[in-house]
């Protein structure tokens, strides 16, 4: 029983690091990377629709992106989204394809980043407390229907923390990591 709790708790904890770790590719760090676009919406016949489903985006170099828009009638419309966007990002049209130059960041944008950074890891540690706190309480939901002794109840709890210690760990060495890429130059 205990494992089957201890197993839920280290699964739902894996989702919060995926989570996380995808967060934080979204946040530019002066290289340029396609899914920096990932949460790009452009008005397509009256829906809004994601801009990955209307373009083909590629890395040009470190610091270029290049579209390559499937439907030329759109590329206006591509063009804008991307101004409008809260990236700072100022696409320059080619024909079909429309490169997007990245900026080198400022060291207040590489601040104000790293606010951001910090805060999306503080989201992981909490929801990992949390998973911990929900598998605490189905231990103790055992332990008062008497299917749990309180040694084997005190014992699951232990584990739960080790799982949760590893798992705060692991937000603290990628919080770290995105740090450091951050501050390069």
């Amino acid at each position: 029983m205990i494992d089957e709790i201890n197993a839920d708790a280290q699964e739902r904890m894996e989702k919060s690091i995926a989570a996380l770790k995808a967060n934080f590719s979204k946040i530019r760090t002066g290289r340029a990377h396609p899914s920096l676009l990932d949460n790009i919406n452009v008005p397509y016949y009256g829906a809004p629709t994601p801009l990955k489903q209307l373009a083909n985006v590629i890395a040009e170099d470190s610091r270029t992106l290049a579209l390559t828009v499937f439907d030329k009638s759109s590329i206006q419309a591509v063009e804008k989204a991307i101004m409008q966007s809260d990236l700072g990002l100022n696409p320059i049209s080619a024909g079909t394809t429309i490169r997007i130059p990245l900026p080198p960041l400022t060291e207040e944008r590489r601040k104000d980043l790293i606010r951001v950074v910090r805060g999306e890891a503080e989201q992981g540690r909490v929801s990992v407390r949390n998973i911990r706190r929900d598998a605490n309480s189905d231990i103790k939901e055992l332990l008062k229907e008497k299917e749990l002794s309180e040694d084997e109840a005190r014992k699951g709890e232990e584990d739960i923390q080790k799982i949760t210690d590893k798992f705060i760990k692991q937000v603290d060495e990628l919080l770290s990591a995105k740090e450091a890429e951050l501050m390069e130059i």
